[in-house]
């Protein structure tokens, strides 16, 4: 047989046909490439069934391993169905009896560009080596994506998930994209990783259902990767209500936007020349690196701006308890560190009794004054930091 008539043999390709689950079973089993185009595909699509001896597959051209208690079913050939509908569930993992006696692993692209599945959708565990395409995809059921790993791009844009999705412990090694992605019943990102960029615009949930993400990992966090992720956690939790997690997911969103603007996406590309340049033009986001995030926290972490305002009192507090730095109008009294955290006080909150006041000196002047404007402007922060947090929603 010539190369080209094997290779012919070898493609298992269907346009706007009813294509059962068992001739799909049988052409993986086969090393067939899969080229499926506006097909229904009829049956329940489950790798299992090509482990079950009873049911007498062809498994010559597939390599199973076994490693402790998990099987890795490999599958070599290339996968598409383009536009296709899947009637029953399509499974590419363990039952769910025993979900993690099986991973299967993709070596080359595997694509489901606006597919719709009625069932089930279930990648436990797989592994895919090239690009995981499910962009447009309308997923009917439970999906689960639960400790996969994807080495190539992974494109779910535009797709709607009407059931719930499961994504924890996932690793997208290369590109995540989810834009304009429909969450109808929540997804679960927990202990996810992800190693490139990461695309979460226009992503939302339209129940209410508030994604979970606990230790969520973001390998290119310092480029700002994890602004749109932290932008759809927060309108999420802003809709269900969850005020409190609604600000510290926008203060995520703010701190990815200031390393964004700091160092920005493309600076790994960028000359030596071009990168001591976009250093020195991070300057200018030095007030809001000091003021707006480390002194403000956004408007979300009151604290700080307490903690700030307690720490410039007594150190004022220790300058106005020197000797002949503070008047009294009065009978006079002996300096010491209360006196001078008495007039640090009234100074911050700009009271001014009148019974005291500063040395007829530069220092002591020039501190009163730089000290009355800092607590001026930090009590103001400080109650819009409050009306922020308590008038939210």
């Amino acid at each position: 047989m010539s190369i080209e008539n094997r290779k012919l043999t070898l493609l298992f390709q269907r346009e706007k046909q009813d294509v059962s689950a068992n001739d799909i079973l049988a052409a993986l089993a086969g090393g067939e490439d899969i080229a499926l185009n506006q097909c229904i595909v009829t049956g329940a699509l489950d790798i299992n069934r090509l482990l079950d001896p009873g049911e007498k597959f062809q498994m010559s051209a597939l390599s199973i391993t076994q490693a402790s208690e998990q099987k890795t079913l490999t599958l070599t050939q290339s996968i598409v169905f383009d536009k296709c509908t899947f009637e029953e569930n399509i499974v590419f993992s363990g039952p769910w009896d025993d979900k993690d006696s099986l991973s299967v692993e993709f070596k080359k692209d595997v694509i489901f560009n606006s597919s719709q599945f009625s069932g089930q959708a279930r990648f436990r565990n797989a592994v895919f080596r090239g690009t995981a395409g499910f962009d447009g995809c309308v997923f009917g059921g439970v999906v689960t994506f639960n400790n996969a790993a994807i080495h190539g791009d992974a494109k779910f844009r535009t797709a709607v998930f009407n059931g719930y999705c499961l994504f924890g412990g996932t690793v997208f090694k290369d590109s995540a994209r989810f834009t304009n992605t429909h969450f109808v019943k929540g997804a679960n990102f927990s202990h996810v990783k992800f190693f490139s960029q990461t695309d979460f615009d226009g992503v939302y949930s339209s129940s209410r259902a508030v994604p979970t993400f606990d230790s969520i990992f973001f390998a290119r966090k310092k480029y700002g990767y994890d602004e749109s992720f932290w932008r759809f956690a927060k309108q999420s939790a802003q809709e269900a209500g969850h005020y409190r997690l609604a600000g510290d997911c926008f203060y995520n969103e703010r701190c990815a936007n200031l390393r964004k603007k700091s160092l920005g996406p493309d600076y790994d590309s960028l000359s030596l020349a071009g990168k001591i340049a976009r250093a020195i033009s991070a300057v200018r986001l030095l007030p809001e690196l000091v003021f707006g995030k480390m002194l403000f926290g956004y408007g979300e972490r009151p604290v700080r701006v307490v903690f700030a305002g307690a720490l410039i009192i007594f150190v004022c507090a220790f300058f106005y308890a020197q000797p002949g730095a503070v008047h009294f109008r009065g009978p006079v009294i002996k300096e010491s560190f209360l006196q001078g955290l008495y007039f640090s006080t009234i100074t911050f909150t700009t009271l001014g009794y009148g019974d005291l006041y500063p040395a007829a000196d530069a220092f002591h002047r020039g501190l009163s004054m730089i000290e009355a404007v800092a607590g001026s402007c930090m009590m103001a922060l400080f109650v819009i930091s409050l009306a922020k947090r308590f008038s939210r929603g």
